[in-house]
């Protein structure tokens, strides 16, 4: 008999064989004698219904099984004075009788097949058809493909607007003469995703852009919080340079357990290294300003790129989204820890310019909250990112070496910034009027050996997040921000800073296909220059303190 016939029945035989066991203590070969003589004569003596067994009730739990079995493959015998003996353990010998007795009756039921078969033949040839295309497409790419461990994905942004200030004339049509024209601009990322294990990942990204640093209001020129978080650090090295294809990140992530994770990079970001996002204003969304971006405190989670070691554990909470985590990370700024120079930079020197971030959370689908800490090494202002031009500034380089007053070259610098944020986020169970809410609170304070008077010691910032999901179609987010950057609280030498400032941000996210989303949006900067207004709006009639920057976009995003 054809292997393929075996195959047809003995799922079936088995089926009820399975529960049926014995020793070879048990073998009695008389009783196997007689039922194999039954089962090989079964041809002519075959059982045809289950009422033949005297000692086979419809109360035995096997009862329907054993019926199914005589009625479709008619091969159940028993023994010769009319019984079956369910309760008797069945030794091999009798089961290989009762199998063979099956496997003989199996060709009458490939006749039928035989008959479906032609009845079908036209669809079964159609179906074969495209089996064999299948697996010849199959073939293709397994012969063509880049790489069995990478995979690749690619987001090109589109971005066209406009900035404008208004306030006093003089500093207005200073600001739009160099930075009132509508631009349009792209952000070009290649991201190469490698897995060895399935659970590790080496990530390389290759990025370009146009937004010219000095050039372009979006990059943050002539107001640093006008800057888009798309625009920053998009392959453009210098003001007369762009379209440059640049490795901006790479680094490689690996689970140690359950709970840990590591992660080390030649290219790598801290706020990537962390396991929380405490926020859901712009999480999966649309992104606009940077600072927005990242939740209003920028002191904590700036973005410092460099050459990174870090790791995070998490600790689930219940069975579900819920847990704890904590994340460390150091990060060398990326024009220090590449060199050599111990004097100048390298990886954990006096003089990397570093970052050590640490941060406690926890998170959920429905709230979460974290606290935040960064320490910046050689840092001033310049190491929180975004805030008022006042609140940034100092009075020398963001440096670990610096000509001193009495005109030493590389003296050391004894300086340093510890910044502090609490973030939270709360999300209705259902979309609709009620939005998700996030909250972010951050305090920075700077140290140093030779800040002047009137230059900041304490800056704060905060902001809220509003964001309505599925607004008028399934997909589309409704977000409104609102929030003060980085503005100084405390000065050194005692006198009141006048450093107040508000960004205001509105957008809407209308996701077209799952791979296209065009977002228009609005943001308005009421001081952006803090303290520093007055001498920005500087006329010939004294000072102005008014200067404000109104902004619209539409950003154009595609994810492949």
């Amino acid at each position: 008999m054809k292997l393929f016939h075996q195959l047809l029945v003995a799922p079936a035989a088995l089926g009820l064989l399975a529960p049926v066991a014995a020793n070879a203590t048990e073998l009695n070969i008389n009783g196997v004698s007689d039922y194999a003589a039954t089962s090989a004569s079964s041809s002519r003596e075959q059982v045809t219904s289950i009422t033949q067994f005297s000692d086979v009730y419809p109360t035995d739990w096997a009862y329907q099984a054993l019926s199914n079995l005589i009625e479709r493959y008619g091969c159940v015998a028993g023994y010769p004075n009319g019984t079956y003996r369910g309760n008797r353990a069945m030794t091999r010998f009798e089961a290989a009788a009762l199998l063979n007795a099956c496997l003989d009756r199996v060709t009458e039921v490939t006749d039928e097949l035989k008959r479906l078969m032609k009845e079908f033949e036209k669809e079964l040839a159609i179906l074969k058809g495209r089996v064999d295309g299948l697996e010849a497409r199959v073939g293709e790419l397994e012969a063509t493909q880049f790489s069995t461990t990478t995979k690749l994905k690619g987001k090109s942004t589109f971005v066209i607007g406009a900035t404008n200030a208004g306030g006093s004339k003089a500093g207005a049509d200073a600001y739009n003469s160099n930075f009132g024209a509508t631009s349009f601009n792209y952000d070009q990322r290649l991201v190469f995703n490698t897995s060895f294990t399935g659970k590790d990942k080496l990530l390389a990204r290759l990025r370009a852009g146009n937004f010219k640093k000095g050039k372009n209001a979006f990059a943050g020129s002539g107001v640093n919080l006008a800057a888009l978080d798309v625009a920053t650090d998009s392959g453009a090295v210098d003001s007369n340079v762009s379209n440059n294809v640049i490795v901006d990140r790479l680094y490689y992530k690996f689970p140690v357990g359950d709970q840990f994770t590591f992660i080390a990079g030649a290219v790598a970001r801290n706020t990537e290294s962390i396991a929380l996002w405490p926020s859901k204003y712009n999480k999966g969304g649309a992104k606009i300003l940077d600072w927005t971006a990242l939740m209003g405190t920028s002191g904590v989670y700036n973005k410092e790129t460099g050459q990174l070691i870090g790791a995070y554990w998490q600790q689930k909470v219940d069975k579900g989204d819920n847990n704890f985590s904590f994340s460390v990370n150091y990060v060398a700024d990326d024009k220090n820890g590449n060199i050599s120079d111990p004097n100048k930079g390298g990886f954990m020197t006096s003089n990397s310019e570093a970052s050590l971030m640490a941060q406690l959370g926890y998170a959920g689908p429905r709230w979460g909250v974290a606290l935040g800490y960064r320490y910046g090494q050689c840092d001033s202002g310049n190491g929180f990112r975004r805030g008022t031009s006042f609140a940034k500034s100092d009075d020398w380089n963001n440096d670990c070496e610096y000509t001193n007053s009495k005109g030493v070259k590389d003296a050391r610098r004894s300086s340093s910034t510890n910044s502090y944020a609490i973030n939270a986020y709360w999300a209705p169970e259902d979309p609709g009027f009620i939005p998700s809410i996030s909250l972010g609170w951050g305090l920075n304070t700077v140290s140093s050996n030779d800040k002047a008077d009137g230059t900041a010691l304490t800056t704060q910032s905060w902001m809220a997040g509003l964001k309505w999901d599925d607004v008028f179609l399934k997909g589309n987010d409704l977000g409104f921000a609102v929030g003060q950057p980085t503005f100084a609280t405390a000065l050194k030498g005692g006198d009141t800073p006048y450093d107040g400032n508000y960004v205001f941000e509105l957008y809407y996210n209308f996701q077209v296909t799952d791979n296209i989303a065009i977002t228009p949006a609005l943001f308005y900067l009421s001081r952006p220059e803090g303290q520093d207004t007055q001498a920005f709006v500087k006329n010939g009639s004294g000072y102005d303190g008014q200067f404000n920057v109104f902004g619209g976009l539409v950003q154009t995003t595609f994810k492949f």
